[in-house]
């Protein structure tokens, strides 16, 4: 007697395998990701430049601060965005795999996104420009920074917020996508004027 077929069997063990596949696929791009992160984390860029060398205790520690803040935020973007796009791509093969017209689903997901898109404007705007602060290098740990509101040390810098301790002690939490002007003490030569004490 044969054996009659099982579609709903069939469609689970495809589905079952897309899944594995794109489970293993995160796996190995996580994994990759974190291999690049923990090595841009440890180099120190200009801490090799023989004139520094009398301050390399203190510059070694600010410097692998930044460093190492820098790739971890670059590495969980990173690992966001793989993850997203892994969900949505296994998501809709899954959906093929039992025969599932997603046509539709994808338009009313995109209908939807560009409705959150208006929504969240400021926040959309505060991440982007934390990614570009962030691989541009505008600022860092470290660095005494100059807004037309705040002058003060940078503490920690976010996708979404930067935090900077003012002259007077205050903590300020900036949005990023606020930011519109910023000058950078510790880039440049800055020369304070006369009468103001010089940056520590």
């Amino acid at each position: 007697m044969e054996s009659v077929p099982n579609p709903f069997l069939d469609h689970l063990l495809d589905a079952g395998i897309r899944v594995g596949i794109g489970v293993v696929v995160w796996l190995v791009g996580h994994y990759a990701i974190r291999i690049l992160v923990s090595r841009a984390g440890v180099e120190h860029g200009f801490l090799r430049h023989k004139r520094l060398q009398w301050a390399m205790p203190v510059l070694r520690k600010l410097d692998n601060e930044r460093r190492v803040q820098r790739a971890e935020t670059i590495g969980s973007l990173l690992n966001s965005v793989l993850t997203v796009v892994i969900v949505i791509v296994v998501g809709s093969y899954v959906l093929l795999a039992f025969n599932v017209n997603i046509a539709p689903l994808l338009t009313s997901i995109g209908v939807l996104g560009i409705a959150i898109g208006f929504g969240c404007q400021q926040l959309v705007r505060d991440f982007l420009a934390g990614i570009f602060i962030t691989l541009e290098d505008q600022y860092g740990i470290g660095d005494v920074i100059v807004t037309s509101e705040v002058v003060g040390e940078v503490e920690s810098v976010g996708l979404r917020i930067t935090r900077v301790r003012g002259e007077d002690g205050t903590i300020w939490y900036l949005r990023n996508g606020e930011i519109l002007r910023l000058g950078n003490r510790s880039q440049g030569d800055y020369v304070p004027p006369e009468g103001e004490p010089a940056e520590s």
